[in-house]
Order: structure tokens, then sequence, then C-alpha cells
């Protein structure tokens, strides 16, 4: 199955985190199962590009990586993340 391109999975993470409304966090693997079709279809692959878009979108200030809450720079996003607009996106 091929992944589905940059501008496609952030497209999904931005409408996601939209969804979600102000201050509020979604888990990348949202995401993902959204992409990879439905919880049946194999999610897991897509993870990684998922948060290659995430630091894409973070590095234009569309969105926030929290880390146990608070927002990360991107040399510091490791482990278990979330995602969430940024307050600047949401103006």
């Amino acid at each position: 199955m091929p992944h589905p391109s940059p501008a496609t999975i952030a497209q999904e993470i931005l409408a996601r985190t939209a969804a979600c409304g102000a201050g509020r966090s979604i888990c990348p693997s949202e995401v993902a199962r959204a992409l990879a079709g439905g919880d049946d279809a194999p999610w897991q692959p897509l993870l990684g590009p998922v948060r290659d878009a995430a630091l894409a979108l973070q590095r234009e200030g569309a969105i926030e990586i929290l880390r146990k809450g608070k927002p990360v720079p991107a040399e510091a996003v490791r482990g278990v993340i979330r995602l969430r607009r940024s307050a600047e996106s949401q103006a």
C-alpha cells in the first residue's frame, strides 16, 4: 500500500487539530488510522510519515507538538507526543 503524500498527511493533521477545538490535542495515531482507511487497516507504518509531517507543520508555526502536555522544540520530539493547533494559527 503506497503512503499518502506529505501534503495529504498535513491536511489530515490540520483538519483533525482544528476539529478538536482550541487548546485540545490529538494523538498522531488518530491521523494514521484515518489515512489507513479504518481500524482494521495497517496504520502503524504511517506513524513515521505522520510525525515527519507534524514536524514540518511545527516549523511553519501551524501546530505545536506536545510532550507531557508541554510544547517541545523539534530536537526534543521523541517518544509519545500529541499535536494541537498553535495559538497563532487559530487566530
